[in-house]
């Protein structure tokens, strides 16, 4: 049986390299390319049986882990792997939180990088051993918001990303095809999970999606 990976990211060598490597741990294999979270989303629309996918965190359209959360919530059996010169503890917790299966800084060696796919082509989860114990400490700071943020449903989740780019029902309405009081419905539900009493402040709680850090002026993904 195929299996399918899609390989994510902005940088052809990252991906040549992915293309080398992924047939010596994956009997099989079909490697599929994307640049950019658009093609992603489109390669996805086109593959729905991916198994895995490697997705760096800055890539063009990509938010920090809106994309990750999109992808999991409309296809939650794709494993998704995040993939970052990003090394920071809260962020790599985050990227667990938010249903990826490995975390992978792109310092690391071929040698690590095949412990990591295979580990989680075998169900496991996997992230640095070095940055495991700083993890932990970050974990109990950002449960909660997780947890506000994956109760909503995919429907929802694209409302809220509408409403925090200031959209009002009427253009979310147009956008996503629906009646303008079904999004009244979906603002009040996504108001209510996220526990805030006005679209402000779910915009401002969806924007702490967005991933900031000094190692993207270093060098972008």
């Amino acid at each position: 049986m195929q299996t399918k990976v899609i390989v994510a990211d902005d940088h052809p060598l990252f991906r040549e390299a992915m293309k080398q490597v992924l047939p010596q741990l994956i009997e099989d294999c079909q490697v599929i390319e994307a640049e950019s979270f658009y093609q992603l989303e489109q390669c996805l629309a086109d593959n729905p049986d991916t198994d895995l996918v490697l997705m760096d965190l800055h890539m063009p359209g990509n938010k920090g882990f809106v994309g990750l959360n999109l992808i999991k919530s409309e296809y939650p059996a794709v494993a998704v792997v995040m993939v970052s010169a990003t090394e920071t503890a809260q962020i790599v917790h985050r990227a667990f939180t938010f249903g990826a299966s490995g975390y992978i800084p792109k310092s690391s060696p071929f040698d690590v990088i095949k412990t990591a796919i295979s580990s989680v082509m075998l169900g496991e989860t996997w992230m640095p051993e070095a940055l495991a114990r700083e993890v932990q400490i970050a974990q109990s700071e950002q449960d909660d918001f997780a947890e506000k943020i994956t109760s909503l449903t995919p429907q929802q989740f694209k409302v809220l990303t509408m409403i925090a780019d200031g959209q009002l029902n009427k253009q979310i309405a147009y956008d996503l095809n629906i009646q303008e009081t079904t999004v009244k419905h979906h603002v009040s539900s996504i108001l209510r999970k996220l526990n805030v009493i006005n679209r402000t402040q779910a915009g401002v709680l969806f924007n702490q999606l967005e991933v900031e850090d000094s190692a993207q002026q270093i060098a972008e993904g």
